[in-house]
């Protein structure tokens, strides 16, 4: 599990990231927003807990930023209390609210709770229809049927079924998939993309193309 820890107080962010470790966590700190949008973007989280009052650009800013392209589930750090400002992060995207000062085992505990709620993962499976996506055994069935998928063709499909609907970045994508540091022919992604409607068959559909940015998976309960 990887969690991004934003905020300009560094031992704020050495105190959740101890608790963090010791839970199992991997951790990144971003000391303000331009630090926390360039590591958004490189790696993949699986949540982020962002402080509200930051120099520059504060949370609120920083978490619209990040909700244009990300889905990953955001853990505001505030002293406000007032309801206004609960609210307005809320409808932003923010998935839960701690007050400072705060215990860092509740924080603890609101993560574990948040990753088990939006994960969409029962004991690693990723389901949407008759399609279910095996984290654990790197398989992949459409209506019980197993389709052959290369490792990479199904960390691609992967990682876009984990952000439904959200339209990726071609950089989000290869930096995932290939890495940061690849630096070879754009062009694979498409390839590879080209690949994997070619197997998914009648779902092809799923993975949309979103002109200008990339890709997006697009599964929708009531289509």
């Amino acid at each position: 599990m990887n969690l991004l820890i934003v905020d300009d107080d560094l031992h704020m962010r050495k105190l959740v990231k101890t608790y963090a470790q010791a839970e199992g966590f991997s951790c990144v700190e971003a000391e303000n927003s331009d630090a926390a949008l360039e590591a958004v973007e490189r790696h993949d989280f699986d949540v982020i807990v962002l402080d509200v009052m930051m120099p520059g650009r504060d949370g609120f800013e920083t978490l619209s930023e990040i909700r244009a392209f990300c889905n990953t589930p955001v853990i505001m750090l505030t002293a406000r209390t007032e309801e206004y400002d609960r609210l307005y992060g809320f409808g932003l995207g923010a998935d839960d609210y701690v007050p400072k000062p705060f215990s860092p085992r509740e924080l603890m505990a609101r993560i574990k709770a948040i990753l088990k709620r939006v994960s969409g993962i029962e004991d690693g499976v990723l389901k949407f229809g008759i399609l279910q996506i095996n984290l654990p055994s790197h398989s992949v069935r459409i209506d019980d049927e197993e389709i052959s998928l290369t490792p990479r063709e199904f960390d691609l499909l992967f990682y876009m079924a984990k952000h439904n609907r959200v339209a990726l970045r071609r950089e989000q994508l290869l930096n995932y998939v290939w890495g940061a540091d690849y630096s070879g022919d754009a062009r694979t992604l498409d390839t590879h993309i080209k690949s994997l409607r070619e197997r998914m068959g009648d779902l092809r559909k799923l993975i949309a193309t979103v002109w200008g940015v990339g890709y997006k998976f697009d599964y929708r309960e009531d289509i």
